[in-house]
């Protein structure tokens, strides 16, 4: 009986949460461990499972460079990096699109399914939901940065009750035109800014943002982000994440969260408690 009492005090802790956020759109971009071991998949479908049954909008949008770097390996084409961006040619985009639109889209989405979600897969091209430009001027080739988002596309889907699956790649000018791979922290935002998304998650490899010390600092303001990268605290890897949270709360998201996507269950832990169990980043 005591356990049974736990249980429900548990509920009853997260109901002000389950309130806050219900009818709301979160956005999570799904990466990391959480995207490859097979416990955290698990964990990862009945999160969204559950966000949805209690009245949230879970929209995701999904990695899969490393993927797409193994095949092109077997295939034995080039692999490219500048400055960290993976500079995609013309076969490249073609092994990208295969990847993320045909293998790894699909995989969550049956996933999803298979818990009892609803869940839809689209890639960019689909209803040119994005539409991109060759990123500094085609010196990334078939790399892009996007240009429009049509939030109707997703928004429809999500009104009707489905939860978009989302593969980052976008359209180009021109009925020949191949696409662009688009990086997945980058299209996650543009997304959650562009369908007036509540919250944005980042599923990662990380607790979340440190102090000095290794300790989790559990909420940050832009300002504060900025005077961290200036002294160093933040630095290395940390920076692309905090800058890629800093953007979405640019384009009106309320926070953006990096949290540690080797916990299972933590996007309920993160959304559904108190405290959290990563780093939230607001205006």
């Amino acid at each position: 009986m005591k356990r049974k009492i736990e249980i429900v005090k548990t509920l009853l802790d997260s109901l002000p949460f389950i309130k806050k956020f219900y009818g709301e759109t979160i956005v999570i971009k799904y990466g990391g461990s959480a995207q490859i071991n097979p416990d955290l998949k698990e964990s990862f479908a009945i999160d969204i499972l559950m966000m949805s049954m209690i009245g949230m909008r879970p929209v995701i949008v999904h990695g899969g460079g490393k993927k797409i770097t193994e095949l092109l390996a077997k295939l034995e084409i080039k692999t490219e990096f500048r400055d960290g961006v993976r500079v995609t040619n013309e076969k490249a985009i073609k092994i990208a699109e295969m990847v993320l639109s045909g293998d790894i889209n699909k995989e969550i989405v049956h996933m999803l399914n298979s818990h009892g979600a609803k869940a839809i897969g689209i890639s960019g091209k689909d209803g040119e939901f994005l539409k991109a430009k060759a990123k500094n001027g085609g010196a990334f080739g078939y790399t892009g940065e996007i240009t429009q988002v049509k939030a109707e596309v997703v928004n429809n889907l999500i009104d009707e009750k489905f939860i978009p699956v989302i593969a980052p790649i976008a359209s180009g000018e021109g009925v020949n035109h191949p696409g662009f791979n688009i990086n997945a922290d980058t299209a996650a935002c543009e997304v959650a800014g562009a369908i007036g998304a509540r919250r944005i998650l980042f599923l990662t490899d990380t607790q979340g943002v440190l102090d000095k010390g290794g300790n989790l600092l559990h909420s940050l303001s832009e300002k504060e982000v900025k005077e961290l990268i200036k002294n160093g605290t933040i630095a290395g890897g940390m920076i692309p994440k905090v800058e890629a949270a800093l953007y979405a709360v640019d384009k009106g998201v309320e926070k953006a969260h990096i949290i540690d996507g080797r916990i299972e269950h933590s996007i309920l832990l993160e959304l559904l408690t108190s405290d959290g169990i990563g780093t939230e980043i607001k205006k």
